[in-house]
């Protein structure tokens, strides 16, 4: 008997499918769809917070200096003439930037192999490219939803069964992050 459930996809249709499905569950917080589906996307996920709460205090904070253009009132870069060329003029910054543990840098990188950029989409410019802008998911991971479970042994997740659809009659079932 397999480890998992093929969902009637060929391997690299099923790999999307689950990948783009644990994507929105963590993004959102909850989605909808069918109950073997679920199963499958709840392996998944759980991994991935599993190892979010295990490395989400292995960093350190660093002080860094770095050259960032000026801008004026209009969100422009400054230009000053030198030597008859146009320059931007760059002023330099310190900021406290986190930098992660090896382990940490490692599990950054296996989620990254399994989750999808996500771009957020103003509802006023719907539709428009302009002032979009792209979501960390991973770090939205270890900031956000570790801490929540960090007194819990795993199952992070719960499965509601909805009812069946009406379409074709499979078990519908909304997933959740607990």
């Amino acid at each position: 008997m397999a480890g998992y459930r093929k969902l009637g996809r060929t391997s690299d249709q099923r790999k999307a499918l689950i990948r783009s499905q644990v994507t929105a569950l963590l993004y959102h917080g909850h989605i909808r769809t069918t109950e073997t589906r679920a199963k499958e996307i709840r392996k998944v996920a759980e991994g991935l917070i599993a190892m979010a709460v295990k490395e989400k205090d292995n960093f350190e904070t660093v002080k860094v200096t770095a050259k960032v253009a000026r801008k004026d009132k209009d969100g422009k870069r400054v230009k000053e003439v030198v030597d008859g060329k146009k320059v931007t003029v760059y002023d330099e910054v310190e900021k406290e930037i986190k930098k992660d543990m090896p382990s940490r840098l490692h599990a950054r990188r296996q989620m990254l192999k399994v989750l999808y950029g996500v771009t957020e989409v103003p509802a006023a410019a719907a539709g428009k490219k302009r002032n979009t802008k792209s979501v960390d998911l991973v770090a939205k991971i270890f900031d956000d939803v570790a801490p929540k479970y960090v007194g819990r042994n795993g199952g992070y997740t719960r499965i509601v069964k909805i009812g069946q659809r009406k379409g074709d009659g499979a078990m519908e079932v909304l997933i959740e992050l607990v």
